[in-house]
């Protein structure tokens, strides 16, 4: 993976919340988030497992670039008293966030660590993020636009090979998702290793109910795939702890 997401945490990524990352305060964990395309369950249809080559039978699909934006990354604690009698709205203590990230997805299997935060101590048993397009005038998304230019207006890119003819998909699809956390992440004081891992199942993406794949530059706006390929990428998210990086629960 690239060192695009790294570039934009160095200047803007800030989770509320959070202290020094170098040092733990009181009340304070180490927490980290990595992303990976591993799938260890491949479908019988699937030739090559987590990688960046895709067949069936008649069709092979390269994938030589993926680039994901995601927005307001948030791990969300168990509520409890302490949080609930809160006489203000207080979202740091229920959760952390950080604004548009450019995520250049990994396409050869491996486990890649995109941040490191400080989180307050406690229990967390969801995780929220958004599939993000980026607007070309919130000014949440000012630094990120001045940083990636080309991704205004866009969520997903995807660059590769169909049949041996070069193609970009783009989609601009603006979807919460919400994964619950089973069994719950714990973060303590002692906390200094604790890892969420995001898989994201691109082998899913280009492809049928049955397996087939489909030409991705069909799936761009307007195209005849483009209804299947958006709902494919929606479905192709989980989450989960994963402290070794190995790409599975560690439950």
């Amino acid at each position: 993976m690239k060192t695009t997401a790294l570039g934009i945490l160095g200047a803007a990524l800030i989770w509320a919340g959070c202290g020094d990352s170098t040092g733990l305060a009181p009340g304070e964990g180490q927490v980290s988030l990595s992303i990976t395309t591993q799938n260890a369950g491949q479908a019988a249809f699937m030739q090559v497992a987590a990688s960046d080559t895709l067949t069936d039978t008649e069709n092979e699909l390269i994938l030589t670039r993926v680039e994901v934006v995601l927005r307001e990354i948030e791990l969300e604690r168990i509520s409890d008293d302490a949080c609930d009698s809160l006489a203000l709205d207080n979202d740091g203590c229920e959760k952390f966030e950080t604004g548009p990230i450019l995520l250049d997805v990994p396409l050869n299997g491996e486990v890649e660590q995109v941040l490191t935060v400080v989180a307050d101590t406690g229990v967390y048993d969801e995780i929220e993020f958004d599939l993000h397009k980026v607007s070309d005038d919130d000014p949440e998304d000012a630094a990120f636009r001045e940083a990636h230019p080309d991704m205004i207006g866009r969520t997903i890119r995807v660059q590769g090979f169909y049949n041996g003819q070069p193609f970009t998909y783009e989609t601009d699809i603006d979807e919460e998702q919400e994964y619950d956390l089973v069994p719950p992440l714990v973060v303590d004081e002692m906390t200094t290793s604790v890892n969420v891992t995001l898989k994201i199942d691109v082998d899913a993406w280009f492809r049928t109910g049955s397996g087939d794949l489909v030409n991705p530059q069909d799936a761009n706006k307007g195209g005849q795939y483009e209804s299947l390929v958006n709902e494919n990428i929606k479905q192709s998210f989980e989450a989960f702890e994963d402290n070794d990086r190995d790409g599975e629960d560690d439950d």
